[in-house]
């Protein structure tokens, strides 16, 4: 089975790190992550690594989650991209608008490290990722 490359996009380091540390603890993925949308957009122009799924946080300074996604949605090569937004806002209506513009799901914060591979996993199988 080869590698499932995931770009995790957060601004808080220490909940990146503890992201980072648990989706590490999954053989079968490899982690890049960035502190904002600008880097990961950078990251996905600059071609020189590319992601099968994205998890994204949604408040973030300058560039939230939801912008990053449409702005990632016009990159050659990323418009059916996997998205999975993390955050603490995840009250039913905001889950439902977040997977309207184009995410496959929503995990909530705070997320649990032993478990947090698997529910990106869960939320990836039905697309091919």
């Amino acid at each position: 089975m080869s590698k499932l490359n995931i770009l995790y996009v957060d601004d808080e380091p220490d909940i990146r790190e503890v992201a980072c540390m648990s989706l590490g603890l999954d053989p079968d993925l490899e982690v890049r992550a960035v502190d904002s949308g600008q880097q990961a957009l950078a990251l996905l122009e600059s071609g020189s690594w590319r992601p099968d799924a994205v998890l994204l946080d949604v408040m973030m300074p300058g560039l939230d989650g939801p912008g990053t996604l449409q702005a990632l949605r016009t990159l050659p090569g990323y418009g059916s991209t996997p998205v999975v937004f993390i955050t603490a806002r995840a009250q039913p209506h905001e889950q439902h608008r977040y997977v309207e513009l184009g995410a496959v799901g929503v995990i909530t914060k705070p997320f649990n490290p032993m478990t947090l591979a698997g529910e990106l996993r869960t939320l990836l199988s039905g697309h091919g990722a």
